[in-house]
């Protein structure tokens, strides 16, 4: 017998309230464990639309204008110059090291920034799917890039917490990423069936490691989400929130899966993350929700029910506070979107 049914028979409920639970335990049982980094990247669906490489010779300077896009750069051979705008000093990068600019900022890239610089799109003139382009006989600086675009509703959550830079040059950072270069390298070199598709998903690879290194990196005291998963305390609390986003946690049960008073718990959680507690779960429940109502078909009564509200009124009036507009408005605003970036 079909399990909806089973269920209908052994519970006598609506098929709306059985639905949401079948969703939600196909979710959970279908993942390992919940990881507040993992769920946010998934929500925001990073795709990797263009990767491939530029192989360089001879005194050579690329300049790229402002973009939307989240850039990961990896130098395989060579040296080379760096020049962001509107950030300081530019950084000279080795053989190893891998960045990342999050916010799409125009920069420079070459090995000698006073050599006049030329527009990257006169070297790259069509989608590299995976190729490598030489310039000038090549030879002298090889270089990686993976260009991401993310659901525009919900990138401000990661992006808007990064610093304009992303460098990983330690050695133990700069082995843990030796894998992901060599398999590129591997897969860009020797063109086989699928080489595609499993360049795009090696790229998708490198950008979570890359967060993830960055996130463990010991600086400065840093405010964010983000940051605060390096804090193994707060990491467990975010967890549960993110493991059971419709149960109804209270700041004791949070502090307690924490192991710290309810009091040092609130004011560590504000200080680290940048919110309250309560308000870092409304925030998470109400992207879900969003995500939600424009990928599936359930109605409001079945995200807000699965969400923990026992009212649409309420749920709805929390939506608005959170993402600006009701329910409605969103899908009717991010269908529009998505209609006109599809048709251009």
């Amino acid at each position: 017998m079909h399990i909806v049914g089973l269920l209908r028979i052994i519970l006598g409920g609506p098929d709306d309230t059985i639905y949401a639970m079948q969703s939600s335990n196909i979710s959970r049982s279908s993942s390992v464990g919940a990881d507040p980094l993992s769920d946010v990247l998934s929500l925001l669906k990073p795709r990797s639309y263009m990767s491939g490489g530029i192989d360089a010779g001879g005194d050579w300077s690329f300049q790229l204008e402002r973009s939307n896009c989240f850039l990961c750069f990896a130098l395989v051979s060579g040296h080379c110059w760096l020049s962001i705008e509107g950030v300081g000093e530019a950084v000279r990068l080795e053989a190893g090291d891998f960045v990342a600019l999050p916010h799409g900022p125009a920069f420079r890239l070459g090995s000698d920034l006073a050599v006049t610089p030329v527009d990257v799109r006169s070297v790259v003139t069509e989608p590299l799917n995976g190729g490598i382009v030489s310039w000038q006989g090549g030879g002298a600086c090889l270089g990686l890039t993976a260009f991401f675009t993310f659901a525009t509703e919900h990138a401000s959550t990661l992006l808007g917490l990064l610093p304009s830079l992303l460098h990983i040059r330690s050695h133990a950072d700069r082995a843990v990423m030796q894998w992901y270069l060599e398999r590129m390298i591997a897969v860009l070199q020797n063109p086989q069936p699928g080489g595609v598709l499993l360049g795009e998903y090696l790229a998708q690879m490198m950008l979570i490691e890359l967060l993830r290194l960055h996130v463990t990196q010991k600086e400065t005291e840093r405010v964010g989400w983000l940051f605060a998963l390096a804090d193994q305390q707060l990491f467990i609390a975010m967890t549960a929130m993110h493991e059971r986003p419709g149960y109804r946690w209270t700041l004791h049960e949070l502090a307690g899966r924490a192991g710290m008073s309810r009091s040092a718990f609130a004011l560590r959680f504000k200080e680290k993350v940048g919110v309250s507690v309560m308000g870092y779960l409304t925030r998470w429940r109400m992207l879900l929700a969003g995500d939600r109502l424009m990928n599936s078909h359930d109605t409001v009564s079945v995200i807000a029910l699965s969400l923990g509200y026992e009212s649409d009124s309420a749920f709805s009036f929390a939506f608005k506070r959170e993402m600006g507009c009701s329910p409605r408005q969103y899908c009717h605003t991010r269908a529009s979107a998505l209609a006109g970036s599809v048709s251009s």
